[in-house]
């Protein structure tokens, strides 16, 4: 898999990343956001890594950004107001680079997870999310209400070993995002020994992320399915309108 460096404008200066290009021009895209900048979180973070590998090799295109002040990315950590910005513009490079995409998925790991899931409330054309390990109710007392609701279906995926944000926290947050609304899904799975950071449990997290895709794929093909259904069925009613 090709995986050359970029780098590309952000709010603060350079912004440095990983890009993936699939082979299909309406793939779909992915933006992989890395773990807390303060505590060595970075693009080649492993998990960060593993997720990205596992999209390319779903067929998605895909981009894994250094938030500011961190590797080849300029500026200073930002409590996450900056990194929001950042992953922003990385969504706005990855749709202008691609724009016959058919969807856009953003996946974030740690705090990562935590800007993913804002940028989800202020980017509507996001279809769907995955959040690995989300830092609910961590000593930086990271607020999740802000999804009300949840607007986009997603998947929550957590090691029920985790030393760093309570498995019963996510457990609850998974919950009271899947009952906001009764269209939207969200997923939720607890790999078994897995720890924050799902050592020794590669294997395990690989299936899950690549069962979570399949999902979407077969849900994205029977939408297409049903609609070409209705057109063959009533193509003057529909094209009317």
């Amino acid at each position: 898999m090709i995986m050359p460096q970029i780098y590309f404008n952000g709010p603060e200066g350079r912004i440095e990343g990983r890009y993936a290009k699939a082979t299909s021009p309406n793939a779909p895209i992915a933006l992989v956001l890395h773990p807390h900048p303060l505590y060595e979180g970075n693009m080649n973070n492993k998990v960060v890594y593993n997720a990205y590998k596992i999209l390319a090799d779903n067929g998605y295109t895909v981009l894994r950004i250094n938030f500011r002040g961190v590797g080849g990315s300029q500026g200073k950590f930002d409590n996450g107001v900056g990194e929001v910005v950042d992953a922003g513009a990385a969504l706005d490079w990855l749709q202008q680079n691609n724009p016959n995409a058919q969807s856009n998925l953003i996946l974030g790991f740690s705090f990562g997870a935590w800007i993913a899931m804002q940028l989800v409330m202020r980017r509507p054309e996001i279809n769907h999310f995955i959040a690995i390990s989300p830092p609910v109710n961590t000593i930086h007392k990271y607020d999740f209400s802000f999804l009300s609701p949840c607007p986009i279906p997603g998947f929550i995926l957590q090691g029920d070993k985790d030393s760093i944000v309570s498995a019963d926290d996510v457990k609850d947050l998974a919950n009271r995002l899947s009952k906001q609304q009764s269209h939207i899904k969200v997923d939720y799975k607890i790999i078994n020994g897995a720890d924050h950071f799902f050592r020794y449990k590669t294997e395990e997290f690989s299936k899950a992320i690549n069962a979570y895709l399949i999902t979407i794929q077969s849900n994205y093909h029977h939408h297409n399915n049903n609609v070409n259904e209705e057109i063959s069925k009533s193509p003057k009613k529909l094209f009317l309108y």
